[in-house]
């Protein structure tokens, strides 16, 4: 049980942070050293420009083909992996032993529990990889030797980070929930036994005293 309790709590957080993670644009940040006072913050659904004055500007990207292909593939996979976490939870939650859901059927129970454990696993794929490539086309367009030294480059954002540990404790949460499952038990209850009329016995242990015998006695 406390596999599970704990399991269910990682996928949780994980499930939020992948949506927050999702929709936040930090995934890449710019400082230009022309003009200090603005920070270019990029998502993947608009680009943000924060000032001194603490005044923040954002703009949707505008159209979806002219995102580079890291983006338009981080959308599907990350909208793709809020969906999966989503119903990994619910799936995992119907499985718990804590809830009186299929409690007359355990091998029910088992399977659901099993089946939100992968499905959460699967929602931690989908996050690490779009979090992972992003970070990775970063990482050589910083250092791209082709670039003069003068043109500001991106680097790594807050959602970057956030989305890694998002994507490791929907995985780590659905390993235990996955694992617990195994461990459940799956006996079905046993059929109440036929009950029988209890028989008298008499002083001796084994001698029946039967109704019409005792109406002999004077």
């Amino acid at each position: 049980a406390k596999a599970q309790v704990g399991g269910m709590l990682l996928a949780l957080l994980g499930w939020v942070s992948s949506c927050v993670t999702t929709f936040v644009p930090l995934w890449k940040n710019l400082n230009l050293d022309l003009n200090e006072l603005e920070v270019w913050n990029m998502g993947l659904w608009q680009v943000c420009i924060t000032q001194e004055e603490g005044v923040v500007e954002c703009q949707a990207h505008g159209s979806f083909l002219a995102l580079p292909p890291e983006l338009r593939i981080s959308r599907l996979l990350m909208c793709l992996s809020n969906g999966l976490g989503l119903l990994g939870c619910l799936l995992a939650a119907l499985g718990l032993e804590g809830w009186r859901t299929c409690e007359d059927k355990p091998g029910r129970k088992r399977r659901l529990l099993l089946a939100g454990g992968v499905t959460l696993g699967m929602a931690g794929i989908t996050t690490l990889v779009p979090i992972s490539w992003v970070a990775y086309n970063t990482v050589l367009d910083f250092w791209d030797e082709t670039v003069p030294d003068i043109v500001p480059r991106w680097e790594f954002g807050e959602a970057t980070f956030l989305g890694w540990f998002a994507g490791a404790f929907l995985a780590a949460g659905g390993l235990l929930l996955a694992c617990s499952a195994r461990s459940t038990r799956t006996a079905t209850p046993l059929a109440p036994a036929c009950r029988q009329a209890p028989a008298a016995r008499g002083p001796a242990g084994g001698h029946h005293l039967h109704p019409k015998n005792a109406d002999l006695v004077i």
